[in-house]
């Protein structure tokens, strides 16, 4: 059988992107089950103690514009550090990935679709056409899945995925989860990979109060 890794991320994410295309290699060189989970990101941050990047401290807002340039040589993209319609509300682009989860579509064009709309190409992924036109353009009924994004139904699975990434100790996207061992962040992918070769146990934390 398939291993499953869950995937925890949100179109916010450029990190989530960034790391997209590598983990489509493993899925695809490994034959991993990949689980969508899309996430709120501001309601996972606020839960698990992260801060949205406005309230971050400078030095931490300016390292992370200096990884971004790192991040996008080393992975050979070209996509811009301050998309013209970035930060946006992701509930709805999120949704249609849940949407067609619900109708039992694959999703995986239209991540790969929306990821770019975002980053290179700048489109603002608020506006119900703009989604519309991209999950048409990955084979999916783009109107009947955004008018299903919006409903109650998928406003509780995303609430659910939430849910999820706290209980399994996710607290960022993108998070990898394999076996109940979380990898967070696009540059642990290799780390990823690595359990994946080896088929070692996962690992744990240590069973040790906090400091």
């Amino acid at each position: 059988m398939p291993r499953r890794i869950d995937y925890y991320f949100s179109f916010q994410s450029p990190w989530a992107y960034i790391g997209h295309q590598q983990l489509r290699r493993l899925v695809e060189t490994y034959d991993i089950h990949l689980t969508y989970k899309p996430v709120l990101l501001t309601g996972l941050f606020s839960e698990t103690g992260g801060l949205p990047l406005a309230k971050r401290h400078p030095a931490r807002q300016h390292y992370r514009l200096v990884e971004l340039q790192r991040w996008r040589d080393k992975r050979g993209l070209d996509f811009k550090l301050w998309p013209k319609h970035w930060p946006f509300d992701a509930r709805l682009a999120d949704g249609v990935v849940i949407a067609a989860l619900a109708a039992g579509l694959d999703p995986e064009p239209y991540l790969q679709r929306a990821y770019a709309a975002v980053w290179e190409r700048e489109l603002d992924l608020t506006q119900p056409n703009v989604l519309i036109e991209l999950a048409d353009a990955a084979g999916l009924p783009g109107e009947k899945l955004l008018a299903h994004a919006g409903s109650d139904q998928i406003r509780a699975a995303y609430d659910q995925n939430r849910q999820d990434a706290i209980a399994a100790d996710v607290f960022g996207s993108p998070a990898y989860v394999l076996d109940g061992e979380v990898f967070w962040g696009q540059d642990r992918i290799e780390l990823l990979e690595d359990a994946l070769k080896s088929g070692r146990a996962p690992y744990r934390p240590a069973n040790r109060s906090p400091i």
